[in-house]
């Protein structure tokens, strides 16, 4: 009888692959076929839209069709198009920068009070951000910066979770004794911390922007909250205000549906570039040198 090999042993039985094989696909179909249908249905007309198979193209135009979402109202969407660039990009590298900062203080230093300011930080992870808008917009509307940028980009700039993950991986990544050999030469805090820190921690700094990025992108509530005038709205409340004045102006149907296509090419062409850093700063995080 032949003895299997350690790689052989190890290695998971046929009809366990054959299962997780399957429940990805499944898992695949699931989160694909809406992007499908997203896709199919940004090539159609209105009666198209209601009157044709959902996953089918009828009488498709693509680019007249979402040419005329770029251009309709002067360019509305372009502007809801770049302010969310604006809240999502800026509040996603002040995020990772202040992430980065917060975490690598809270695993290279002992300080009085740092284990209640990290248990602080995890608190902050199980509030949901729901639950925070209205605080938050009594307080700008007190400092005379409610229905501006600043409303929706300096919330955005706070991520417990980020700082959580930094603190984690910077204890993992980031060797004492390094520390010491620079400072021995003569490096200074700031210089050791930008040099250095940052450059061992990349991969979770990725991981910190990718999903920060996403979150403020994807938020809905906070801007519903903060802002009333619609030339700082983002994509997803601009989208949903059409949506409102569908019922009157049924084109508008056509128009939401080719803007919500638009509005996820960033999102998938962000997750592709930079998902190998993102499993990266993950797997490396979870684990202490």
């Amino acid at each position: 009888m032949t003895t299997p090999t350690p790689a052989q042993a190890t290695r998971p039985a046929a009809r366990y692959r054959i299962l997780t094989a399957a429940a990805l696909a499944v898992a695949a179909v699931y989160f694909l076929v809406p992007v499908y249908w997203l896709a199919v249905s940004a090539t159609k007309d209105t009666p198209g839209l209601f009157g044709s198979f959902g996953l089918w193209f009828h009488d498709p135009h693509p680019l007249t069709y979402l040419r005329a979402v770029l251009t309709y109202q002067d360019g509305v969407f372009v502007r809801w198009f770049a302010n969310s660039l604006l809240y999502a990009g800026a509040g996603a590298v002040l995020a990772t920068l202040l992430s980065a900062a917060a975490g690598y203080a809270l695993a290279a230093f002992r300080f009085p009070g740092r284990a209640a300011v990290l248990n602080v930080v995890l608190a902050g992870v199980l509030v949901p951000a729901t639950a925070l808008a209205l605080p938050l917009y009594f307080l700008f509307a007190a400092v005379g910066l409610a229905d501006s940028y600043a409303a929706v980009l300096i919330p955005s700039v706070v991520s417990p979770f980020g700082v959580y993950l930094c603190r984690i991986y910077a204890d993992a990544a980031v060797p004492t004794s390094l520390l010491e050999a620079a400072r021995l030469d003569g490096a200074g805090e700031g210089r050791i911390f930008g040099g250095l820190v940052l450059r061992l921690m990349s991969p979770a700094l990725v991981t910190v922007f990718l999903f920060q990025f996403v979150h403020i992108w994807n938020n809905f509530f906070l801007p519903l909250v903060m802002l009333n005038d619609s030339t700082l709205y983002p994509i997803q409340l601009g989208l949903t205000q059409w949506l409102g004045y569908a019922d009157r102006q049924p084109v508008l149907y056509q128009y939401t549906v080719g803007g919500a296509l638009l509005s996820v090419v960033p999102l998938m062409v962000l997750m592709g570039v930079l998902q190998r850093y993102w499993r990266g700063g993950l797997a490396d995080g979870s684990l202490k040198a």
